[in-house]
């Protein structure tokens, strides 16, 4: 799979990990807010951040049956219809710009998850530089198609999804136009648990669909995402709020700006900590090999004593022989007066 770049910074294994700020419903329906949070997330290191372009009409139908109704005791969202559920947590679309532009101003790249063909639309006039398809909508094919088609990379998120059904999304994805793809590991609830989050899945993925693989991650804290940079992933998402205790849709399983700043630092460093196979010393390493063991007079010698466990040891620092020549000297003579604390070579034995 291929590393990519968007707006110059590289998404791959050549690359720390791309990181992405969630805003979702955070912003809690105040403009002002929503642009301290993109501050926020500037400071904390993220790469992007991201918003959802949707409304309550274009996600679904105001009716308030069954069907359309969160009846879920384990849901943060239980009772509300999903009509209501969207109206409080849509991102106004003319606020898309003056947020896609404090990002650009802040040296982030400004991106959203559009949920029907008018977001798409609406969004290329933003010039938006990439997009991102959330789990729930990761089998509506022509959606996938309809952002494919823009040409510009696509991050798609598996929450869910089969392996028959990933198949056919990221077909459609490809024969649409797509041509950088990064397929997100996603647990679907809200918030995950580790236990629930399998990351093991992203190697598999990453081989199978041979595109970079990354973690939408709903899970506290930053130990799920740190590990599964050691399994390969080059993205991570997470949502973000300024402060849980201030409420929202998402609050409740988002990040604040100091775990944030930690998860950047931290998934930098698992990434760093990568490296390649090898073996022996490293070069910061080579100072370090005089204090391995070695062979050591321990005792005051003269010349023709034998060498017994009394008068040599193995011991630190490592200028004598190896210890795998201990028993070899063992019995062995000296050639000539020895003071104890000299390393001990084969020039002394007779």
């Amino acid at each position: 799979m291929k590393d990519f770049s968007v707006q110059g910074r590289v998404i791959g294994s050549t690359e720390k990990p791309f990181i992405i700020a969630e805003m979702s419903g955070n912003h809690n329906q105040s403009l002002e807010r929503a642009l301290e949070i993109v501050e926020e997330a500037a400071k904390t290191g993220a790469d992007a951040l991201k918003i959802q372009t949707y409304t309550a009409d274009t996600m679904t139908l105001n009716i308030d049956n069954s069907d359309f109704k969160i009846e879920d005791e384990n849901s943060l969202w239980n009772g509300n219809t999903l009509y209501k559920l969207y109206q409080q947590a849509y991102t106004p679309w003319e606020w898309h710009k003056p947020i896609f532009d404090k990002c650009r101003e802040l040296g982030m790249i400004p991106f959203s998850t559009p949920f029907d063909e008018t977001a798409v639309d609406f969004l290329e006039e933003l010039d938006v530089p990439m997009y991102k398809i959330a789990s729930f909508e990761n089998n509506d094919i022509p959606l996938i198609k309809k952002v494919a088609a823009t040409g510009k990379p696509m991050i798609i998120s598996t929450g869910m999804a089969t392996v028959a059904e990933l198949d056919e999304t990221v077909r459609a994805a490809r024969e649409a136009g797509c041509e950088n793809l990064v397929l997100l590991k996603c647990t679907s609830t809200y918030p995950a648990t580790p236990e629930n989050t399998n990351i093991s899945t992203i190697p598999h993925m990453r081989e199978l669909f041979n595109c970079q693989v990354g973690l939408s991650d709903h899970t506290m804290g930053t130990g799920v995402a740190v590990a599964s940079v050691a399994l390969g992933a080059t993205v991570i998402e997470k949502h973000f709020t300024l402060n849980r205790a201030d409420g929202g849709v998402d609050s409740a399983f988002s990040m604040e700006p100091e775990e944030m700043k930690s998860l950047v630092k931290e998934t930098e460093s698992a990434w760093q900590a990568l490296g390649k196979i090898t073996y022996g010393p490293t070069e910061k390493e080579k100072n370090s090999l005089q204090f391995r063991r070695s062979v050591y007079v321990a005792k005051d010698m003269k010349a023709g004593e034998q060498f017994t466990a009394e008068n040599i040891k193995i011991i630190r620092p490592g200028h004598g022989l190896e210890p795998k020549y201990y028993d070899r000297v063992v019995g062995t003579t000296a050639k000539q007066d020895i003071k104890a604390g000299t390393p001990l070579n084969w020039n002394l034995l007779l």
